[in-house]
């Protein structure tokens, strides 16, 4: 390995989305590492996808770090440089009757602590590196259950689609804070669609293949500061409103 690789993490990399992910940033050159919580499963994908991996639950935020700076730790002493792309496809559903009157703490707790509070452990770990280096693309996997637009949040499913909300919110502030692309650090959130993997379950209308197209596409395009942007919601390359 050399500096002149690019290299990126994926969370929730072991399966569905992220398993597309990683194994479309792995056909485009780029050195990845895997995070899934279930041990066995991870390193099983991590072998078919010719890459490395890590297990652990991401909503123990603690743990969550230490991985991640064990990651960055072996990825420098073998000759990378600083984190290119970090693609945060991680999430879990709130369970089917979980209306805001009807959610326990603990179901609140569970959803948040992994689509939302998760997102924020990452990103405040590994992204100041990435935007002192002037470098880096953070892409959060987001939902269309979350957009203030639209049938985003009009009920049912509460904590999932506040929790997307939040991600939604934290990804434009994010890339507000960081110059909006202007310094080199891009940072996105996307809509995967309905997708066939363990969440979307096997009737969803659209391939995780297709879930996972977006995040490729954000992970390796071209980005000219003077025309392009960041700092918004995509589906299928195209920007949606938040």
């Amino acid at each position: 390995m050399n500096q002149t690789a690019k290299w990126a993490i994926v969370t929730g990399g072991s399966r569905g989305l992220g398993y597309e992910t990683a194994k479309g940033l792995i056909a485009s050159g780029f050195v990845v590492y895997i995070i899934g919580k279930d041990a066995e499963r991870a390193k099983n994908s991590a072998k078919v996808l010719g890459c490395k991996y890590r297990a652990v639950d991401v909503s123990d935020s603690k743990k969550f770090r230490q991985v991640l700076s064990e990651i960055v730790e072996e990825a420098q002493n073998s000759g990378l440089g600083s984190l290119d792309v970090l693609v945060l496809s991680h999430g879990v559903m709130s369970e089917k009757m979980s209306k805001t009157l009807r959610t326990s703490d603990d179901e609140w707790r569970r959803t948040l602590s992994i689509n939302l509070d998760a997102v924020f452990t990452a990103v405040n770990e590994l992204a100041p590196a990435m935007a002192e280096a002037r470098n880096g693309r953070v892409i959060v996997y987001s939902a269309c259950l979350g957009r203030m637009s639209g049938p985003g949040t009009h009920g049912g499913l509460a904590p999932y689609r506040i929790s997307k909300a939040g991600v939604n919110a934290f990804v434009k502030n994010l890339s507000y804070e960081t110059g909006l692309g202007a310094r080199g650090f891009l940072v996105d959130a996307i809509c995967p669609g309905h997708c066939r993997t363990d969440m979307g379950g096997p009737d969803a209308p659209r391939s995780a293949q297709e879930g996972a197209a977006t995040a490729i596409w954000l992970a390796t395009r071209d980005f000219d500061p003077t025309k392009d942007k960041t700092g918004l919601l995509w589906e299928d390359n195209q920007v949606v409103d938040w």
